[in-house]
């Protein structure tokens, strides 16, 4: 036996190194976040996180919305204001979310891609050596014809199948076929996930640059807009976008057809309007629901219709003003209620100064084909019967308050504060185009007409594509991984046995990665196939 002695020049062994606590935690926190659970949780906390932006009105979509909201909850508004209840999609805590999701999804499809690449490039393993262990198992087959042919066959077949393949050759004369089918089930995976990210880009860029708005543009020469805010109903600008940043392009609508079914149901819309886009001569262009105006930086949608009753007022001094204003729908059948507000009649020639306690307002219903009835509720939506009935009220109408109200009724604080008067009487008065409507005081309102109106929605989405191409990808990736089954098979080519025995033993062994109900049948119909083939027996090697 040997002793070593310890030298004292002999260096110390180095102490075992400790784990970072701080890198173990970021290490354990990544993996966390990148596990497909997590990103299951956090698209499941997105989809809740959502809910809130259809519970309550967002000031991107309408800010008078938030504000009667504010008027009806003076208490709980301000809270949940606070915790971005009328913002959700801009809140802190909703992007927290999105970009959790983001991550989670980047850090777990990369390294799932590089695995399906190196599975992509890997061939089939060999034969197991006991394959009446796998769960689909055939038995010994004898073929009249050599091993190496043999091989060759079934692997022909097995390619014909669209069966990724490799073929053999072990000591002993021994051949395997491998044989492999369904990767793509893996590859759909990763497209819908990859295509997911996708999605989540769009949405995320389409929110920065994009922008939206909407306008009621009635017939005719003279009620045309720009793209500009001031011009617009409604507008949402994205964070990275300035009212500067708006293309320069000019609308006027010179026709609108609109044609319907017998049950009322709209059959078609078509919008004919003179665009002048950075200055340029105007040029015609139709477009319809389904056939949007596609513009240099923008797209023009018709997602409504209606109409805008055209009404002259002549004042106690003979000066007349002619308003063309559009109603709001109320139904199917284009039932419509708005406000003709008169602030600047019966002015004073002498003085020239105007009397609020003179102003002069009208709210009523305009119903484009009226029943015989009596009844408030258009028959049809087309202008068959075309009937108005009107309110009057006199006095001042608060369109001095500075408080912005609603164009389509009449200050309501104004009439229960006795500033607004009521002068027609507990019915309303009925007009038909042409008739005119002689108040109290000598002043008349003539109907003279109406004029159809046009629901536009002006958008520009900078990931539309994007996002299209993402949805399509993801729905195809989808089906791949649902639809798409990953299974193995090896055939084992033995010689006979016997030294006069020629011809071979064909063995066979089946493995579904996944479940797979159909595949006992698809084995089955495999080997069948393998054992018909015979042809002469042939020396060689495939």
């Amino acid at each position: 036996m040997t002793v070593v002695e310890d030298r004292p020049d002999a260096p110390a062994a180095p102490p075992p190194r400790r784990p970072n606590p701080v890198l173990a935690v970021l290490r354990n926190s990544w993996r966390q976040l990148t596990s497909m659970r997590t990103a299951l949780i956090l698209l499941f906390l997105l989809a809740v996180a959502a809910v809130p932006g259809s519970v309550f009105p967002q000031r991107s979509v309408n800010r008078e919305n938030v504000a009667e909201y504010f008027a009806k909850h003076p208490d709980l508004a301000p809270v949940i204001d606070r915790l971005g209840a009328f913002d959700v999609y801009a809140s802190p805590w909703f992007a927290a979310i999105y970009l959790l999701l983001f991550t989670s999804l980047v850090g777990c499809v990369l390294p799932r891609l590089r695995d399906h690449i190196r599975a992509l490039r890997t061939v089939p393993p060999d034969a197991p050596k006991r394959m009446d262990r796998l769960p689909q198992h055939s038995p010994g087959v004898a073929r009249p014809v050599d091993p190496a042919v043999a091989a060759g066959d079934i692997a022909r077949l097995l390619r014909r199948r669209r069966y990724r393949t490799r073929l053999r050759e072990l000591p002993g004369g021994e051949w395997t076929v491998a044989a492999e089918k369904g990767l793509l089930k893996d590859t759909g995976n990763l497209l819908f996930h990859f295509a997911m990210l996708a999605v989540l880009v769009g949405v995320g860029f389409g929110h920065w640059y994009g922008w939206h708005a909407n306008r009621l543009l009635v017939a005719g020469p003279e009620q045309g807009f720009c793209n500009t805010v001031t011009q617009f109903d409604d507008f949402t600008l994205g964070p990275r976008v300035t009212p500067a940043d708006l293309p320069n392009i000019c609308f006027k609508m010179t026709e609108f057809d609109a044609t319907f079914q017998a049950t009322g149901q709209p059959k078609s819309f078509m919008a004919t309007v003179a665009v002048s886009e950075n200055g340029g001569p105007d040029e015609i262009r139709s477009f319809t629901v389904n056939d949007p105006l596609r513009l240099d930086g923008a797209t023009v949608n018709l997602i409504g219709q209606g109409y805008a009753p055209v009404l002259r007022f002549t004042d106690r001094y003979g000066v007349q003003q002619t308003k063309i204003v559009p109603f709001l729908p109320t139904d199917g059948m284009l039932t419509s209620e708005g406000v003709v507000q008169f602030p600047d009649v019966n002015i004073d020639p002498k003085t020239n100064q105007r009397d609020n306690r003179l102003q002069v307002g009208f709210e009523g219903v305009y119903l484009p084909t009226g029943g015989t009835d009596g009844s408030a509720r258009s028959q049809f939506p087309a202008e068959n019967n075309p009937v108005l009935y009107l309110s009057a009220y006199r006095g001042d109408l608060g369109l001095d308050v500075g408080i912005p109200g609603s164009v389509y009724a009449l200050d309501r604080d104004q009439i229960a504060g006795g500033k607004l008067t009521k002068v027609s009487g507990d019915r309303p008065y009925v007009l038909r185009p042409g008739e005119t409507w002689t108040l109290d005081d000598g002043t008349k309102l003539e109907f003279v007409g109406t004029r159809h109106v046009a629901t536009l929605s002006v958008r520009h989405d900078p990931t539309k594509v994007l996002m299209l191409v993402g949805a399509v990808l993801g729905l195809m990736g989808l089906m791949l991984s649902l639809y798409v089954r990953r299974r193995r098979v090896w055939f084992r080519v033995l010689a006979a046995d016997g030294p006069d025995a020629r011809g071979s033993v064909i063995e066979a062994g089946g493995l579904p990665r996944t479940d797979h109900p159909g595949f006992a049948d698809e084995f089955a119909a495999l080997t069948e196939e393998a054992a018909a083939l015979s042809r002469d027996v042939k020396e060689g090697t495939p």
